[in-house]
Order: structure tokens, then sequence, then C-alpha cells
């Protein structure tokens, strides 16, 4: 039960080519944005669809799958957990990031994409 205090699942579409970086630890990290749409009907009836973006982080492994094989478009699916980090800005100002960090990910649809 402790897994659910802080567990995420997005099924979307990557919106740009993933940023990967190699750390001087070694470790490589995978950083991009993932749209997920939702439908509904409006008040008079027709189709909407709301998009939410969510950046999403991946280490080690699933970072080397990410290079390997996801790119702009793709849909993939992905497990995680929310994280929020803060940082300063050269202005001076505490700024507050919530990210996805992927501990999973499930390339979906075919083969070409």
């Amino acid at each position: 039960m402790s897994t659910l205090k802080n567990h995420v699942q997005l099924i979307g579409n990557v919106g740009q080519e993933p940023t990967i970086t190699n750390l001087d630890s070694g470790k490589k990290v995978a950083r991009f944005s993932l749209a997920t749409n939702e439908y509904y009907k409006d008040a008079k009836g027709e189709k909407q669809t709301d998009t939410n973006w969510h950046t999403v982080v991946a280490w080690g492994k699933t970072a080397e799958i990410i290079e390997k094989f996801v790119g702009k478009g793709k849909e993939i699916g992905v497990t995680g957990k929310l994280k929020t980090r803060t940082y300063t800005t050269n202005e001076g100002n505490e700024r507050y990031v919530t990210e996805v960090e992927a501990n999973e990910i499930l390339l979906l649809g075919s083969k070409n994409d």
C-alpha cells in the first residue's frame, strides 16, 4: 500500500526530442515533455480536448531506453512518482518545479512511430 502514496501513471505523446545528459558520475538522465489528452463534451454537446503537459525525468537504464527508442510524437506510457525541487534564478527569485520521475516506461504505438 505504501507504493500508492506517490504514484503516477500517464499515457501520452512526447512533445519534443528527449534531452539526454551524461553526468560526470557516469549516470545518464533523460528529460522530455509528455502531452496527455482528456476528451469531454461541452454544454453544446461538441467534443473538446484538454491537453496537459508534464515534464518527465528518467535516470540510468530507463534513460538509456528513452535515448534509443523514444522521439518526438511517440506514444508512451510512464509510471513513476512526483518530485518537487526548488532553485534560485539569477535575479534571486526562488522557483518550484514539479516533475514526474519515471521508473518505468512502456513503448506504445507501431514500430514505425
